[in-house]
């Protein structure tokens, strides 16, 4: 999602890349799961995320809207995002002993916290949220390796077009103060990105790309 925010404010001042250390290890989350709880609908899901839900899980996207996931506007797109619910607010993959049930494939947004992304000219930057995670003392970690992705570098190069191909998208359809148009390209973008299955057995990146062509010549 898209934040202004004021870096001196929220972080170290720092920014970082894959390779850089950073002072984000919190001993496993042993005893907490404060940053499951409570999150809202920030934890938007991008189509990686929603690949890695349905393979692990064996499960489809309408299957995950039925207790997990759910859709909302962002930034005027329909996107999914995690579900809270609870008198607590949790994450619906919190288990009973407060672990997340889903952590090997959890969503981009989890393996970052709590580190975040500033997009700027065509590419982001890793930077380092220093008020948002409680457990303490910190250890220094490799940000690839705190991530857990296997190809970087194709997971990278995904995030960065999948962003830049929203707010394209977005600053289009603003302009053009067309509802229906709005409407129309909400629905497309989540048929094509969501609820079509991916072929869990292939390549997520070869998808993708093939989707994401589809939906440019639609647009």
């Amino acid at each position: 999602m898209i934040r202004e925010l004021d870096l001196s404010e929220i972080s170290d001042g720092k920014r970082y890349g894959h390779k850089d250390m950073v002072k984000a290890g919190c001993n496993d989350c042993k005893g907490c799961s404060k940053c499951c709880q409570g999150m809202g609908h920030s934890i938007v899901l991008d189509p990686y995320d929603v690949y890695l839900l349905c393979k692990n899980l064996k499960q489809s996207f309408e299957k995950l809207l039925s207790y997990a996931v759910e859709l909302q506007v962002a930034e005027g797109i329909i996107l999914p995002n995690l579900k809270m619910t609870g008198t607590e607010e949790a994450c619906s993959f919190l288990n009973e002993q407060g672990r997340c049930s889903i952590h090997g494939f959890r969503p981009g947004f989890c393996r970052m916290f709590p580190l975040g992304r500033i997009y700027e000219d065509n590419d982001f930057q890793y930077f380092l949220q220093t008020k948002e995670c409680p457990q303490e003392p910190k250890t220094k970690v490799k940000i690839q390796k705190w991530l857990g992705i296997g190809d970087i570098r194709k997971y990278e190069t995904f995030v960065k077009d999948w962003h830049y191909f929203l707010k394209q998208m977005q600053e289009r359809l603003e302009g053009a103060q067309d509802e229906a148009l709005s409407k129309q390209f909400s629905v497309q973008l989540l048929q094509l990105f969501y609820l079509i299955p991916y072929e869990t057995e292939q390549d997520f990146y070869t998808q993708f790309y093939f989707r994401l062509e589809e939906m440019k010549k639609r647009f």
